[in-house]
């Protein structure tokens, strides 16, 4: 399945390119990342071309000492002939060692520099880009496809120039010792040459398919590793199994096809090879005989031969990995070419220091052109308020947070802090300002002590401890087997939900911000866990503006505003007062109010929350 580019831009990269014009494009864009380590590469190609050069030299010699010392019974010419053999095979050796100690290290450099601009590309890409691409997908690509031109910008490149600078000296090698023969042999040369295009233009297409269905494979591993619990909880392991497997018979089936055509390259070659040998071997004979060509020219000719044959039989393997590399350069390429809906604007200033006055002005937003999510929302919250926002599922809750924080650009309107336009600032330094602290907990398979410094890394334990002292989460902590050593797993796995949910608001404690936004924070944790968020929580609002996304009316006791929201409108908003609380306002004020209000209370679909509001005097 190809990558999603429905919600970035793309600068007209390779995903568009067609043809063998744009595939050479792709092989020298991907050359290109060479360019660094151009003193590397100059030196690696020099060392290549020394050994080709020995490699033409060699059968001449050969020939001196078949001619001039075995024919001639001349021991002296036959030494000195083996001497210089042994001399230019050193030479060539080490060469050969330059040549593959200097390609691999400036290949393993390009990959090493496109995988950091790969994940610093992903990194960089707004959340509608992470909202549709699958991460195996970039996983793949990240791994998979960088190793390819890796291989690309090395061996298979270093390997095609050898065979290009062979394809020519032996040639004209063989017509300067016997034109006659130079030509014989010579004839068997644009059959390889036909039969290694052929080979790449099958290759190629199947290359391109086999990575696609190696990404989905790796897509839908890391899909079910996530979701292992759910999969054992509703017993559908054989089904996972039996999808997995049809997955993995394509990609067998594929890597099967391109096994074949291999396969089948590798005889015709070997036969061709073997024809030329045998069409040197009656022609030169025969020119032997009559005396106008030498024994020793015709091994010399037998030994080009091999050579020229060598480099041929190679084609078809070369142009298949640069094929390989070029569908791979185009997935990657694919990525680097994508330009993100949230991008600092060209003279961006960074944001100082922020009071925390928030306005959204006739704001309108939708994650799809298609659809809007919010509709001419118009609303303020003032510096150090606790301002709520409830309403049902889909009413736009979130995507007021997601604004705020320029993770989402609005279609229309504008977002303002402290009268500022956020998109007249840099991201970083707004979000520098902003401290997070969702509902579904993102913790990283990290120490504790890791996780709660994420946003302040420079941060020493005392500051490490004081913030998860402030978040009730000390306590805890210090019970585990390293304490704030410990490594937890993967996004948290080895710890309760109220556990997380602490260290998510130890982390933003840490990070100290002016704004704070709490998506229902204590929404999924037990009765007991929720009174001791809710006091980190006291502790954490106070004295910052704070914006509570609240899925239950248990949450709103500490606003100074209520906002309702319904299909992408605010419907209505409640002020705290001398005389009266926001809920009491709404619930006088707002009939949807009260019908959400009772909606929640109902019987049997939220009794323990009706014991709650009572309590809290909601």
């Amino acid at each position: 399945m190809p990558l999603p580019r429905v919600t970035e831009h793309s600068t007209g990269g390779p995903s568009s390119h067609t043809g063998f014009f744009a595939r050479a494009r792709l092989v020298g864009r991907a050359l290109a990342c060479l360019r660094p380590y151009g003193w590397l590469v100059a030196f690696a190609y020099a060392a290549v071309l020394t050994s080709t050069a020995i490699s033409v030299a060699m059968p001449m010699v050969i020939r001196r000492i078949v001619d001039s010392g075995i024919g001639r019974g001349d021991t002296a010419a036959i030494l000195s002939g083996c001497g210089l053999l042994l001399g230019l095979a050193v030479v060539q050796g080490v060469a050969t060692f330059v040549t593959g100690r200097l390609t691999e290290t400036a290949s393993q450099n390009v990959a090493f520099d496109l995988r950091n601009r790969f994940h610093e590309k992903l990194q960089s890409l707004s959340f509608s880009f992470h909202d549709q691409a699958e991460t195996g997908q970039l996983l793949a690509r990240s791994v998979g496809d960088v190793d390819r031109i890796r291989f690309l910008t090395g061996r298979a490149f270093l390997h095609l120039v050898q065979m290009t600078a062979l394809s020519i000296g032996i040639p004209v090698a063989m017509v300067v010792l016997e034109p006659r023969l130079g030509l014989v042999a010579l004839c068997m040369v644009p059959l390889f040459v036909v039969s290694g295009l052929g080979l790449g233009r099958v290759l190629r297409p199947l290359s391109a398919k086999v990575r696609n269905q190696e990404a989905e494979l790796t897509s839908f591993v890391e899909q079910n590793l996530r979701g292992a619990r759910i999969v054992k909880a509703f017993g559908r392991e054989a089904p996972q199994r039996t999808a997995f497997e049809e997955r993995n018979r394509g990609l067998l089936d594929l890597q099967r096809q391109d096994a074949r055509w291999r396969a089948i390259y590798l005889p015709l070659m070997q036969f061709l090879a073997g024809a030329g040998t045998l069409a040197v071997l009656l022609v030169g004979g025969r020119l032997v005989m009559r005396g106008s060509l030498t024994p020793g020219e015709l091994v010399a000719f037998l030994a080009y031969l091999a050579l020229l044959t060598g480099p041929c039989r190679r084609l078809g393997w070369v142009i298949a990995a640069i094929a390989e590399a070029s569908a791979s350069a185009e997935r990657i390429f694919e990525v680097l070419d994508l330009r993100s809906e949230v991008s600092d604007a060209p003279g961006a200033e960074a944001l100082h220091e922020v009071r925390g006055h928030i306005r959204f002005d006739h704001v309108t937003f939708g994650y799809t052109r298609q659809i809007k999510v919010l509709n001419d929302v118009t609303f303020e919250v003032l510096p150090g308020e606790k301002a709520a926002f409830i309403g049902a599922t889909g009413s736009g809750k979130s995507s007021v947070t997601n604004l705020i924080p320029r993770f989402y650009d609005p279609t229309g309107g504008a977002v303002l802090v402290d009268g500022v336009d956020i998109r007249t600032v840099t991201a970083k330094s707004l979000r520098d300002h902003i401290g997070v602290v969702l509902q579904d907990t993102i913790l990283f398979a990290a120490t504790v002590r890791e996780n709660i410094a994420f946003g302040r890394p420079e941060a020493t334990d005392a500051e490490v401890e004081a913030a998860a002292r402030a978040a009730h989460a000390h306590e805890f902590i210090v019970g585990l087997p390293e304490g704030y050593r410990t490594r937890i797993g993967e996004r948290g796995a080895t710890l309760s939900g109220g556990q997380r949910q602490r260290l998510s608001l130890a982390r933003a404690v840490l990070k100290d911000p002016e704004i704070l936004i709490l998506d229902d924070a204590t929404s999924s944790v037990d009765v007991e866990t929720e009174q001791q968020i809710q006091q980190a929580l006291r502790r954490l609002m106070a004295g910052r503006t704070a914006i509570i996304i609240a899925q239950r009316l248990s949450t709103l006791r500490e606003a100074d505003r209520v906002f309702l929201m319904d299909h992408g409108r605010v419907a209505a908003v409640g002020l705290r007062t001398a005389t009266e609380t926001p809920h009491e306002q709404l619930l006088r004020t707002s009939g949807l109010y009260a019908d959400l209000y009772e909606q929640q209370l109902r019987p049997g679909a939220a009794g323990a929350t009706r014991a709650t509001a009572a309590g809290e005097g909601i």
